[in-house]
């Protein structure tokens, strides 16, 4: 019976998590200090990284078993990265804006998700073939069409307060459909890996989703009432982010479990339920300390490390390309369009269409669970990571551009009066 050297792997593991603490976040804000998401250097972290032997291989068969259990720990970690990052996402909602905006921002978010969906899924008909409905192939294509779908709302929210249009109209009908972007998104997400891994047919999965949320508005009413009297009777008490954590993990685990439901949308959910109580912020604000310090910058390396270069030739190249166009061009397309025809004007149209083209941290999540599930290779990491740096480095330049008018007219005007 073979044993494995416990020490020497222990020692392997904190050697491995040190450096990525180290590399992600020193590149992560040197990034920010030039402009680029701190999100986008962690990537680039984790790229570097892969070519340090003690990240060998990383992802792959390894042979080696100190690797293979390295490599196994850090994939742990980075799961468990992801959904605190769904459930403070969760957490940061609000609920009041995004009923004061809904129905406009619930049409915006729609065609936010199904254009993507669409011309995301058609453009990969031609890189991957199309082989008919249902097929295996069939679904890689909606699943790359999926991961176009994903909206970030923070780097145009930073854009917007600049610029003191967060709390207009068209500043709140942006963060919303944002928001409805994501919980549609991964809706799509649940069906598109419950369908194609096999566990039933269209009509059983999207039960299995109702059913889901049926339950989560049952357990999350009560959780609520719960944790308001509770948060009343120990304001700001430190157990209350510790409860809701624990919550939070055993609601990522019920979705998966018995709902086939992707355990980041338990874990998004989660957070829905607890944001609108008086705490709400300062239990993120804890869930944030621990994301920040250990969790997240393991996750988002472990992307970079997850990503092959090794297959970089002139397909993937055009299909990279491809998709970053896609992916920018299609919310500009389905949130622009459809707030034309609602009324709005071209400029506002297109600053509506601009703010939710930025990719981030759910489009990474989504490509996440593709590549757990044997829905992406490894080596397309690198068209979403292209299309998270592209739409990162675009969006605040042309969202200033496309507002910078309308406020020169506004500081004129104090003046006129």
């Amino acid at each position: 019976m073979n044993t494995l050297p416990n020490t020497e792997i222990v020692l392997h593991i904190l050697l491995a998590v040190g450096l990525i603490l180290l590399a992600a976040k020193y590149l992560g804000v040197l990034a920010r200090k030039i402009g680029i998401p701190e999100v986008a250097g962690m990537i680039v972290a984790g790229l570097l990284l892969r070519f340090l032997p003690w990240f060998k291989n990383f992802g792959g068969n390894e042979p080696n078993l100190i690797f293979a259990e390295t490599n196994q720990f850090i994939t742990y970690m980075a799961e468990i990265g992801v959904i605190l990052i769904m459930f403070s996402a969760g957490l940061s909602t609000n609920l009041k804006s995004l009923i004061k905006s809904g129905p406009k921002a619930t049409v915006i978010a729609c065609c936010g998700v199904f254009v993507p969906l669409l011309m995301g899924t058609i453009m990969s008909f031609f890189f991957f073939g199309f082989t008919g409905w249902g097929t295996p192939e069939f679904f890689k294509c909606m699943f790359i069409g999926t991961i176009l779908t994903a909206t970030s709302v923070s780097i145009t929210v930073a854009v917007l307060k600049e610029y003191g249009k967060l709390k207009t109209d068209i500043g709140q009908t942006i963060v919303s459909a944002a928001i409805i972007d994501d919980v549609i998104g991964i809706i799509v997400l649940t069906i598109v890996l419950g369908v194609s891994s096999g566990k039933g047919g269209y009509l059983t999965i999207i039960l299995k989703t109702l059913a889901f949320f049926a339950c989560a508005i049952v357990a999350g009413f009560v959780l609520y009432k719960l944790f308001r009297w509770y948060d009343k009777k120990h304001p700001r008490s430190r157990r209350i982010p510790i409860y809701a954590l624990g919550f939070a993990l055993l609601f990522a685990f019920c979705a998966e479990e018995f709902f086939g439901i992707a355990d980041i949308t338990g874990a998004y959910i989660a957070g829905i339920v607890f944001c609108s109580l008086s705490d709400a912020s300062y239990m993120e604000s804890k869930i944030d300390i621990n994301a920040y310090m250990l969790f997240s910058p393991v996750f988002f390396a472990s992307i970079g490390l997850k990503t092959d270069l090794s297959g970089m030739q002139m397909d993937l190249l055009w299909f990279s390309v491809a998709f970053v166009i896609i992916g920018c061009i299609s919310k500009i397309i389905g949130c622009g369009g459809i707030s034309k025809l609602m009324g709005y004007s071209w400029k506002e149209s297109i600053q509506v269409g601009l703010g939710m083209m930025v990719r981030g941290e759910v489009a990474l999540i989504v490509a996440t669970k593709g590549l757990s599930t044997g829905l992406i290779d490894p080596k397309y990491f690198t068209a979403v990571i292209l299309l998270i740096i592209v739409s990162s480095m675009l969006v605040p330049i042309l969202l200033k551009k496309a507002f910078s008018v309308k406020k020169e007219s506004e500081q004129i005007t104090p003046i006129e009066h």
